[in-house]
């Protein structure tokens, strides 16, 4: 499996802007995850636990790391809760169908009723080209030798190639949008915006960044989960040694 490359810089965020930058990671050729904003950090867990006991602290301490550590272990979840997090991502459409099952956020999609949808889609690395041995929910996925994994890329880029060219026509000869748009397959690329606190997003990498999840949502995971460990270090740190089990 490759790695994801760190976060890069994007364009400085406006005046004022609760960021200093804008954040992205490519995953899958033309795919990324970009953190579009956040209002999230380690403190918005300790003073919302806190609260409690009208406390409220501005420099975090050992006794502070220890609390989210608790809190996690403990699956103390609401003081997670007050933070937000915007993610902007481009991925095929049907890793877009796996996220959207993830109800606890907010999703807003590219609508190719009201866009042309761009020639932009997803074609596996040979790597990525696997067989399925074994039966549901015991199964395991290996490679498949060079030949095969270059003819399967073969066969989808053709597909693809065919699919759009007849959403073209269609597109080119006055057909609505919304009825061409029925050709074109589940590799194709999407975009949406997904905003969800911290809690929901450690349900989601629980299950998602794991080795059960389907590989190429698992890269998207992986993404979302680097973005997720820049703005809130101890928080993560607590999830992962905690066993990655969402609060």
């Amino acid at each position: 499996m490759s790695t994801i490359s760190p976060p890069r810089p994007g364009p400085e965020a406006p005046a004022g802007d609760r960021s200093t930058a804008v954040e992205e990671i490519p995953v899958l050729g033309e795919g990324f995850v970009r953190l579009d904003d956040a209002m999230a950090d380690d403190r918005s867990v300790v003073n919302s636990a806190r609260v409690s006991f009208g406390v409220r602290k501005d420099v975090l301490d050992d006794a502070d790391r220890g609390l989210i550590r608790f809190l996690l272990r403990e699956r103390h979840g609401t003081p997670f809760e007050h933070n937000a997090f915007r993610f902007h991502v481009r991925c095929p459409i049907f890793v877009a169908r796996e996220w959207m099952r993830h109800r606890q956020g907010s999703f807003n999609e590219l609508s190719g009723r009201y866009a042309e949808i761009p020639d932009s889609f997803y074609v596996p690395a040979a790597e990525d080209v696997r067989t399925q041995v074994g039966k549901p929910g015991a199964y395991r996925f290996e490679p498949v030798d060079a030949e095969r994994a270059e003819r399967t890329r073969a066969a989808i880029e053709e597909s693809y190639r065919a699919a759009y060219a007849a959403y073209r026509r269609m597109l080119d000869d006055g057909v609505a949008r919304e009825v061409a748009r029925t050709v074109l397959p589940v590799g194709i690329n999407t975009e949406f915006y997904w905003t969800l606190n911290a809690r929901s997003l450690m349900n989601f990498l629980s299950l998602r960044n794991a080795e059960t999840a389907q590989r190429e949502i698992r890269r998207y995971a992986e993404a979302v989960e680097q973005l997720f460990a820049t703005r809130m270090p101890l928080t993560h740190a607590a999830f992962v040694d905690g066993g990655r089990i969402a609060p």
